[in-house]
C-alpha cells in the first residue's frame, strides 16, 4: 500500500493511527502513512477502537458491521476495511 489507504475492489483499506481520550471525534491530517482519527472514548478493553467503527461508519455513511479491524484493535496503530464506504473524507482520493 503505497501512503495511508488503498483499495480493494470496493473496499477502502485505511491505516489508521488513533488517539484514544480526545476531547471530540475526529479525523485529522494524514502523518507519514497513517490518517490520525481521535475518539473520546478511553483505550480500555478495546472500547475506543469500537467507538472509532461506530464514529467512522457514519463518516462514511456505512453500517458498522462493514467496518473490518484487520489489526490494531488494542493498538493506536490500526488497519481497517469500509466496504463500500458512501462518502469519502476530502484527504481520500474516490476508486479509480
Amino acid at each position: 500500500m503505497k501512503g495511508f489507504h488503498c483499495w480493494d475492489g470496493d473496499t477502502l483499506v485505511l491505516n489508521i493511527l488513533g488517539t484514544p481520550s480526545a476531547s471530540r471525534d475526529a479525523i485529522g491530517k494524514v502523518k507519514g502513512q497513517q490518517l490520525k482519527v481521535s475518539v473520546t472514548e478511553a483505550p480500555k478493553a478495546g472500547r475506543a477502537t469500537d467507538h472509532m467503527v461506530k464514529f467512522l461508519a457514519g463518516e462514511f455513511e456505512v453500517a458498522r458491521s462493514d467496518i473490518e479491524v484487520v489489526f490494531g484493535r488494542m493498538n493506536i496503530n490500526k488497519q481497517l476495511r469500509i466496504k463500500a464506504p458512501k462518502r469519502l473524507p476530502d484527504c481520500i482520493e474516490p476508486k479509480p
